[in-house]
């Protein structure tokens, strides 16, 4: 029997989501919703989706979905979501950003679970192949207790073409790459105890920063650093990759261009491929992006079928949205910030300056 869902958000990058569930065969989309009524038919029979509508409250009431996939602009997330969990939806699917601000955060994982509802945020980062491979040998210890970790995005292709609002928005990288970077190195590297940042905004068509590099002191005592760019020359250019090296005490595992992992240990050195294959409805270089899109959508089958819990949750999301927050102040300030978790509750967290920085 097919989950059946709907899809909000007809914009730019739906299209992975719409090519990802229709090729699903455990998924079907019954509806699609866009404001723009254009969008919505031109998915709608590019897809094969039987209907079209332009108000989500009317859809939900209508369709009875099983999940709902929110593919819009952040400032519509919280009241999309507390609309789903309302309309009986068992999975709502929320893009990231996940929110602006954390009582947004909140508002919506309370949302969630005063309807028993599974909120999980699309935070594709984490599955892909490539940083799959890697935390699979990190967890079986390959290189011993890790004690170091950077994560790298750094690139000069032209987004701006196809989400020209990018360009006009004040909180650009942080919010855009930064959270799937700090979702993780918290995934690889555990809990933050203090961080610090410094943006830089460089293209002058950018309104916001398109630069940032942040520190980070881990509770277990690794340090990390995040770091992004949209104004960096590569040649060839390695847009969408993520970089990243990881170093413990045993050995150290390198993720490089062109989808290359390196193990170094005392005994040498061992390159792995690991390049995901392009999706029969993908193209390069987005592949990457385009296989974890998949790879996220059938977890969430599996979420609906009880067989797993949300990676990530909203809950814990909040808490890379946190890290997120923390590094815009942190630039804005030149302060670094330590995470306090209040209360018995997960989801509660504060920041409070200190007077140094690592």
């Amino acid at each position: 029997m097919k989950q059946r869902g709907v899809l909000i958000g007809c914009g730019f990058f739906a299209n992975n989501h719409l090519n990802g569930w229709k090729s699903l065969p455990g998924a079907e989309l019954v509806a699609v919703c866009d404001i723009d009524q254009e969008k919505a038919e031109q998915a709608a029979a590019q897809y094969g989706i039987p209907r079209v509508y332009t108000d989500a409250a009317v859809m939900l009431a209508e369709e009875k979905p099983d999940f709902v996939d929110i593919v819009t602009t952040v400032p519509s997330h919280r009241p999309l979501v507390e609309l789903a969990c309302r309309a009986g939806a068992k999975v709502v699917i929320c893009q990231k950003p996940f929110a602006e601000t954390q009582a947004d955060g909140e508002a919506m994982v309370a949302a969630a679970e005063a309807a028993g509802a599974k909120l999980v945020i699309h935070e594709n980062f984490r599955w892909q192949r490539s940083l799959i491979e890697l935390k699979h040998r990190l967890d079986d210890g390959q290189i011993g207790t890790p004690h170091f970790a950077r994560f790298q995005f750094r690139t000069h292709y032209d987004i701006y073409s196809k989400q020209p609002y990018l360009a006009q928005t004040e909180r650009f990288l942080i919010f855009d790459v930064g959270l799937h970077l700090f979702d993780l190195v918290r995934h690889f590297m555990g809990e933050v105890a203090h961080l610090t940042c410094q943006t830089q905004s460089l293209n002058p068509i950018v309104r916001g920063e398109d630069s940032f590099t942040s520190l980070l002191r881990h509770t277990s005592g690794a340090v990390s650093v995040v770091d992004a760019s949209y104004y960096t020359w590569h040649s060839p250019e390695i847009f969408p990759q993520t970089l990243a090296r990881i170093e413990g005490d045993a050995g150290t595992l390198e993720l490089l261009e062109g989808y290359r992992l390196r193990l170094h240990t005392p005994d040498g050195l061992e390159e792995f491929d690991v390049e995901p294959s392009v999706p029969s409805w993908g193209e390069k270089p987005w592949h990457g992006v385009q296989d974890s899109v998949a790879r996220f959508q059938s977890h969430v089958l599996d979420i609906l079928k009880g067989h797993a819990e949300p990676q990530p949750s909203g809950v814990d999301n909040l808490k890379t949205l946190a890290l997120a927050l923390a590094a815009y102040d942190s630039a804005q300030t030149g302060i670094g910030h330590d995470p306090i978790p209040l209360g018995s509750g997960p989801r509660v967290v504060i920041y409070s300056s200190v007077a140094t920085d690592l």
